[in-house]
């Protein structure tokens, strides 16, 4: 079973989001991971891009698929995990910690009380299957 960290929101497209004060800290989840196989590329926006929620905001690409990775929030791109960038695989190892890929500013705090909490979560993919 993947794991689900209780504290973090989540979206039907496998993203996870920590909030800490205005920054959203955004990665895939331990179930994407899982589904995706050994990640072998990911393509990030840079720092200062502004991204709009549900939008495209991201490749990763692995050994069984490329997917496009969403943005769960609306805002500015604060930070980028570039160690990630050159090591995608940290996405695999770990990827609540250092498998997060970028730091946004949110433009709307609202933004967040759409998205699943881990309980809600478990049982999606549990549906998912």
């Amino acid at each position: 079973m993947a794991s689900v960290p209780n504290g973090l929101r989540y979206t039907k497209e496998h993203e996870w989001v920590l909030m800490e004060d205005n920054i959203a800290t955004i990665g895939i989840t331990d179930f994407a991971q899982e589904s995706l196989g050994d990640v072998t590329y990911i393509q990030l926006p840079k720092e200062g891009e502004t991204i709009g929620k549900n939008d495209p905001f991201g490749v990763v690409e692995s050994v069984k698929a490329v997917s496009d990775l969403y943005a769960p929030v609306s805002g500015r791109v604060a930070e980028v995990n570039q160690p990630l960038l050159d090591a995608p695989e940290l996405v695999n190892q770990d990827p609540y910690t250092d498998g997060w890929m970028v730091k946004v500013e949110l433009k709307d705090i609202s933004d967040i009380e759409d998205l699943m909490e881990a309980k809600e979560y478990k049982e999606y993919i549990e549906e998912q299957g």
